[in-house]
């Protein structure tokens, strides 16, 4: 008993002389690793990079521009502050109206467009074929900088000398002016993006697809699900945080639409019908020198684009998957 008793002692005297080692063997029986003293810092050297690029580059400049939405600024002159002035100029400007309503058309057809093909053809892959060669080939588009598709199409869709308009009336239809008809401006300004980007958001889809288990696809078809079926009751709901990641991403990027618009003869036209918030915000920073009234039109982008990307994430509970 005596001795019991002194071992019991000698292993306290131990446990509260060494409380990294008792840890140590409870994580142990537990099956768990205990953490390493210097995995935190080691975490923090890796993360620097990252977080001083995005304070430089992203917060930086947001907070410059929030200062700058309350003054005027022309750029060559000192700014001086006018308080809520620009804010109060921007719900009366009919221009940053019609900004908004333009790109809200633009990011619902690209997104639809873009996300409705990129499922398609993942789900061709994902059944048909998973060649190495056609999932380069879809990346092509892709990897083309954004001036360089804009010139491409610009010839492409001319109305004289454009080989979509050769084919166009060779079949018996009319030309068209794809980039001088307010009407089909911005369509045509969508469906470029949309062909550039398809084959890049196939390939996420398509990677969100291979980790799905390959037994519920099994136990579909023995229950005689048909490929439809199949679809819109397996894949599409264990696809979820891409189809979220995928649908948050393509919203912050269409609203953020300029190279096109800038290399394609449209400029904001015709009749402003191409004036999406990110050129209108170029002509008025670069082009009028309003740098105040620009960054506080930005201001309010950032607000929207938060807004919209918080509620996705909401609606699609992104943050669930049903795999786990």
């Amino acid at each position: 008993m005596a001795g019991t008793d002194l071992s019991g002692g000698a292993v306290a005297v131990a446990a509260r002389q060494r409380p990294w080692a008792a840890r140590g063997e409870s994580d142990a029986r537990r099956g768990r690793r205990p953490a390493r003293r210097g995995d935190g810092r080691i975490a923090w050297v890796f993360l620097a990079p990252a977080l001083i690029g995005f304070a430089l580059f992203y917060l930086y400049p947001t907070i410059r521009g929030a200062y700058f939405s309350f003054t005027d600024y022309d750029l060559l002159s000192s700014p001086h502050s006018v308080g809520f002035a620009n804010y109060t100029a921007l719900w009366h400007d009919p221009l940053y109206w019609n900004a908004l309503r333009v790109t809200l058309q633009y990011v619902v057809i690209n997104i639809v467009s873009q996300t409705v093909l990129a499922l398609a053809l993942a789900w061709l892959m994902f059944r048909l074929t998973r060649s190495v060669l056609v999932r380069v080939l879809l990346l092509v588009p892709w990897l083309v900088p954004n001036v360089a598709v804009g010139l491409l199409w610009l010839w492409l869709l001319d109305a004289n000398l454009g080989l979509v308009n050769h084919l166009i009336t060779a079949v018996g239809g009319s030309s068209q002016g794809f980039f001088t008809t307010p009407s089909l401006a911005m369509p045509t300004i969508a469906m470029i993006n949309t062909w550039q980007y398809t084959g890049y958001t196939a390939l996420l889809f398509y990677a969100g697809m291979l980790q799905i288990p390959g037994n519920l696809y099994e136990s579909a078809r023995l229950d005689g699900a048909g490929e439809l079926r199949t679809f819109t009751r397996i894949t599409l709901p264990l696809l979820r945080p891409i189809l979220a990641l995928v649908l948050v991403v393509s919203l912050i990027g269409s609203f953020q639409i300029f190279d096109t618009i800038s290399i394609t003869p449209t400029h904001g036209g015709p009749i402003n019908a191409t004036r999406a918030v990110y050129y209108y915000i170029y002509e008025l920073a670069f082009t009028q020198f309003r740098m105040g009234y620009a960054c506080a039109v930005a201001m309010t982008l950032v607000l929207i684009l938060g807004l919209l990307t918080f509620v996705q994430m909401r609606l699609l509970r992104a943050s669930r998957s049903d795999l786990s």
